[in-house]
């Protein structure tokens, strides 16, 4: 009898995450315990790198650090799989120029001031997935603080530029990805506890940093579920 193929259980993923390295509420301690105790295999942490703000070039080494500590603890306690990444954060006061990525797995740090193209080619040359972060409509954008609509914009030119797309960001909802028939994810955007919910991403595949970077760059489908917040794990992370 030849062997059976074997299809890996599709792992629950968070791909967005901040911690008090840039604007989140929680030390990367705190966040890995709240991802770890509501059941996650998978947690990126993406601080911002932008300028004047953020994890600067010359943290970034220790913000490394910080986060292979809390992986390594994480793996042991709750079998949480915490990946190294940066949020590209790339401000316009014209927001079809505005634009933000999340590179996951990325080891370097990245100097955004040149532009949102030019970071975004560095990080894949260092090996990162790109997901195209909160992708608002020129016309959503105007009515919302972050004011990233350059993806939406010219999605012609970002498209080879990033692997996927935010379809959903928390639980807003990006059509025109869907519409335009986008690799998609579902991500957090985490910041604080009231975040762990919304919806997020599946990704059938390893256990492991390089196969997870790997699939997100792939064209293979990713699985998007909605998540409700378990109402003591908010507690406890309060």
């Amino acid at each position: 009898m030849g062997e059976m193929p074997i299809k890996q259980s599709p792992l629950l993923c968070e791909l967005h995450a901040h911690t008090t390295w840039s604007d989140g509420l929680l030390s990367p301690r705190e966040l890995c315990d709240l991802y770890g105790r509501s059941g996650f295999d998978v947690l990126a942490i993406t601080d911002h790198a932008m300028i004047g703000g953020g994890v600067q070039p010359e943290q970034f080494d220790q913000y490394l650090a910080a986060i292979e500590t809390e992986n390594e603890r994480a793996l042991r306690l709750y079998d949480l799989l915490v990946l190294p990444g940066l949020e590209l954060t790339v401000e316009d006061a014209d927001v079809t120029r505005a634009g933000h990525a999340v590179a996951v797995g990325l080891r370097s740090h990245i100097d955004v001031a040149a532009g949102l193209e030019p970071s975004l080619r560095a990080a894949r040359a260092h090996g990162a997935a790109l997901v195209a972060a909160h992708p608002y409509s020129p016309a959503e954008a105007a009515g919302t603080p972050r004011g990233t609509a350059a993806f939406a914009a010219e999605p012609e030119r970002w498209a080879p530029l990033v692997d996927r797309f935010e379809l959903f960001n928390r639980t807003t909802l990006f059509g025109w990805v869907a519409d335009a028939g986008l690799p998609a994810v579902a991500n957090g955007d985490f910041h604080e506890p009231e975040h762990l919910g919304g919806w997020k991403t599946l990704l059938p595949c390893w256990k492991h940093e390089r196969a997870i970077v790997e699939y997100l760059c792939s064209t293979r489908p990713a699985y998007l579920v909605r998540l409700e917040p378990d109402a003591a794990s908010l507690r406890r992370a309060a």
